[in-house]
């Protein structure tokens, strides 16, 4: 398991169809639809090797974003053309496009599809808690 720690932010709307993100920035504009969570203390190059060894192997990933007692869970696959390059941002796709910032692709959900109840704790600013484990 590896774990991410972050912040909600008032600017978070999570309604991209396609993607979600976990920033390590401290800001956010109202445009960004697809961030769920800023000020992240980790970025894609400090995952843990294993855990970038399974990605690239094609392997499965259980991606588990909580927030004040409400969780959801994210199912994504990785792909030999991850390259975890990014120190910034941590990208989950729901379509097979792998760039520097790619964590994993094909996901089961995007920032819209995420609970509602879910967004509005985020929204309020609380500490953001984002696991990783192989599935």
């Amino acid at each position: 398991m590896f774990l991410i720690t972050a912040k909600g932010h008032k600017n978070v709307s999570s309604t991209h169809k396609a993607t979600l993100e976990v920033t390590k920035e401290d800001f956010l504009t109202p445009q960004a639809d697809c961030i769920i969570a800023v000020s992240a203390d980790k970025g894609l190059v400090d995952l843990d090797e294993g855990l970038k060894k399974h990605l690239k192997s094609g392997g499965k990933i259980l991606v588990e974003i909580s927030c004040d007692g409400i969780k959801e869970g994210v199912v994504g696959y990785g792909d030999p053309r991850l390259t975890f390059k990014s120190r910034d941002s941590i990208v989950v796709r729901k379509s097979a496009f792998v760039c520097g910032r790619t964590l994993c692709i094909r996901a089961d959900k995007s920032a819209l599809d995420l609970d509602r109840e879910l967004i509005r704790k985020i929204r309020s600013g609380a500490e953001v808690r984002i696991r990783m484990r192989v599935v």
